[in-house]
């Protein structure tokens, strides 16, 4: 009866790891992925974005990996979907400040 004892006494606590874990990093990691895809799936001709290596731009033109952003006047550039930081919206003058917790 001892062994069922000593099992259980581990198998609870890495139990209740298993659950701490979800909800504090798989949970929300999920739902900023999911975030980003509705971003990414509502950007069309004309808005203005957000790269990751920080260049704003106009789209252009959408294809199905890809979007066409000008960045200046008459430079175009094909950037992967995936590399789209944000999507400025209208009348927007500065990108927003997310709180990661580290400003101080």
């Amino acid at each position: 009866m001892q062994a069922q004892g000593g099992l259980m006494g581990m198998l609870l606590p890495l139990g209740v790891f298993v659950v701490i874990f979800y909800f504090l990093i798989i949970r929300p990691q999920k739902k900023r992925q999911r975030k980003q895809e509705e971003m990414l799936a509502s950007i069309r001709r004309g808005d203005q974005v957000v790269t990751a290596g920080g260049f704003f731009g106009k789209v252009t033109e959408v294809k199905d990996d890809s979007f066409i952003v000008e960045i200046a006047d008459g430079v175009k550039a094909r950037i992967l979907k995936a590399s789209i930081q944000m999507k400025k919206h209208e009348g927007e003058t500065q990108a927003p400040m997310e709180s990661d917790g580290l400003a101080g």
